[in-house]
């Protein structure tokens, strides 16, 4: 007799992780093992404007960058992302670096591709990324792996740095679009918990709460297993715990290391193909159409989501009760009152979000991939709806 929990685990291409290891140093192992000679360095404006950070690794790697490179503005329009691409394009470069957010982690990882399939125009995007078709179901172009692969050094806790998908939004129709192949997966990741301390504190901690939403979306999936429930409690147990430690003390390395393991623990699920539900959906066209900032979106959306899904999968919702301490509380009003003690918005409102936006949010909502996979099913744009108006 075969499980009801039999799955199949899918895994990237990543090949190592360093953990509580300085950038520089670990940067420039990787460097030498990978024998690069023609570094791309893609970092974050503020790293490198008001912080040493960047000279450091600069130091560290010496002749072997060819092109130090910031001003990937946030959700990676394609217009900057194209621009970079341009400038590794000329640098001839063997390998890129990334140091920042996750706006600069998923241009990093979109610049392979597109120095791989010669993308010079806007339209060059075009056929390469995720979509729904008009049959509702999720296609998923295939193309030649990237040549050129990517190391990356993440300043926040969003945990796109695991995973194959690439982030970027067509900013001419406000759309933000994953690309993605298993070997975008960068070839190793540094958690530099020292790094991050220059994080602000409303970027650190919001985008700490998108990775409680990995976990609480992979926890509330009913296409989940016991692997990746395990990893998605242990997830939420570190986050959970860490987040406030670091608000309380911005100086505690240890706590901002458990966060950044919580953060990639809440990404193996998604790697492992559990699909993610509405609250990622709207998350993507409230970042992409409404310029929310991705933890942001997770802050507003994450308890209204569970409450909307409670009536199909209220058993499994226990399990993140229980991963905060409180078994038997119901968990949307847990984590609405996890979030309001990190001091992060609970409304649209809040986020800048107006109500003549609603609509647009709602049908392009429809057009996410994993608007198709909530637990509770979507049946269009009048559902999100009801999903949007909780939170106004």
């Amino acid at each position: 007799m075969f499980s009801s929990n039999a799955a199949t685990l899918g895994l990237t291409a990543t090949e190592r992780v360093h953990m509580g290891r300085r950038a520089a140093d670990a940067l420039s192992e990787e460097v030498t093992l990978l024998g690069a000679q023609r570094v791309f360095l893609l970092v974050s404006t503020t790293l490198r404007q008001k912080t040493s950070e960047i000279t450091e690794i600069e130091k560290a790697l010496g002749d072997r960058i060819a092109v130090v490179y910031d001003g990937i503005a946030p959700h990676a329009p394609r217009t900057d992302v194209l621009k970079a691409i341009d400038a590794a394009r000329a640098a001839d470069t063997d390998l890129i670096i990334t140091v920042g957010g996750g706006s600069v982690t998923d241009a990093g990882k979109v610049i392979a591709l597109g120095l791989k399939h010669g993308f010079k125009t806007f339209e060059d995007f075009e056929g390469y990324y995720v979509y729904v078709n008009d049959d509702g179901d999720t296609v998923v172009p295939e193309f030649d792996a990237p040549d050129i692969r990517v190391i990356c050094c993440p300043t926040t806790l969003s945990g796109g740095e695991f995973n194959t998908m690439g982030g970027v939004t067509d900013d001419k129709e406000n759309k933000k679009q994953g690309y993605t192949h298993r070997m975008m997966a960068p070839v190793s990741i540094v958690l530099d918990p020292a790094l991050t301390v220059h994080t602000p504190e409303w970027l650190w901690t919001s985008t700490g709460v998108r990775s409680v939403d990995h976990a609480l979306e992979s926890l509330g999936s009913l296409q989940s297993n016991y692997f990746c429930d395990g990893v998605a409690e242990s997830a939420l147990r570190l986050l959970s715990q860490g987040l406030p430690a670091v608000k309380a003390d911005p100086t505690d390395l240890d706590a901002r290391l458990r966060c950044q393991i919580g953060a990639w623990q809440s990404m193996i699920p998604i790697i492992g193909g559990v699909p993610m539900g509405a609250s990622h959906a709207i998350g993507h066209v409230l970042g992409g159409t409404a310029d929310v900032p991705h933890g942001y979106c997770s802050c507003v959306m994450a308890p209204a989501v569970l409450a909307f899904n409670k009536p199909v999968n209220g058993d499994r919702q226990e399990r993140i009760s229980e991963s905060f301490g409180r078994s038997g509380e119901d968990a949307s009003t847990i984590v609405d009152e996890f979030i309001r003690g990190l001091d992060m918005p609970r409304s649209l409102g809040e986020v800048n979000v107006t109500d003549d936006q609603l609509e647009i949010i709602a049908e392009y909502t429809m057009l996410d991939f994993w608007a198709r996979t909530n637990p509770r099913t979507i049946e269009g744009p009048a559902d999100v709806r009801q999903i949007l108006d909780m939170v106004r």
